[in-house]
């Protein structure tokens, strides 16, 4: 186990967002291995309410470059959704688990991608509307981000700030009773 730690903290250090791709489609093995990391990944309850539409097509990249300025021409995003009918729900205050939930599968999906060779970045910034609309998404479906992938450019780079970091100190308190 202690290999494996060291391993996954070497990754998610290297791992970084890709904004520049070969023009290359991503092989279905590799696509494949990053789509089963995301239903491995642990959801509210086990309820899996992520919904994910594979585009990969030249009209369904056409459909993207509609939706977000964030595209950089990549091969193959995966828009990542949850069902708003099949989320868990707290009792106390309503709140349904479907951001969450949608967030640890592409996690998954992010760090299994690096672990492939395939490089991404997670999308934020796009407009739900003209998702649902240029894909058809399910009314009860919400769009909650963008994993745009492909096998990073020989000069592909980290953005340059992206190893400085915050002293631990100032993101992780010890709770004292």
């Amino acid at each position: 186990m202690e290999n494996m730690d060291k391993d996954f903290l070497e990754l998610a250090a290297n791992r970084y967002s890709v904004r520049k791709f070969i023009d290359k489609p991503v092989e279905q093995e590799d696509l494949d291995k990053i789509l089963k990391a995301g239903y491995l990944a642990p959801t509210a309850c086990n309820r899996q309410p992520q919904r994910i539409l594979v585009i990969n097509s030249d009209e369904g990249r056409a459909k993207l470059k509609r939706c977000t300025k964030c595209h950089f021409d990549a091969p193959t995003a995966l828009l990542i959704c949850y069902d708003k009918t099949d989320c868990w729900q707290r009792k106390y205050d309503d709140k349904i688990s479907g951001d969450i939930d949608a967030s640890i599968v592409t996690t998954h999906m992010m760090l299994e991608a690096a672990a492939t060779g395939v490089g991404t970045t997670w999308v934020m910034h796009f407009d739900p509307a003209a998702v649902k609309s240029e894909f058809k998404v399910p009314e009860s479906y919400e769009p909650t981000a963008l994993l745009i992938m492909g096998y990073p450019a020989p000069d592909a780079a980290p953005y340059p700030g992206h190893s400085e970091y915050r002293p631990i100190k100032e993101t992780v308190f010890y709770y004292e009773f």
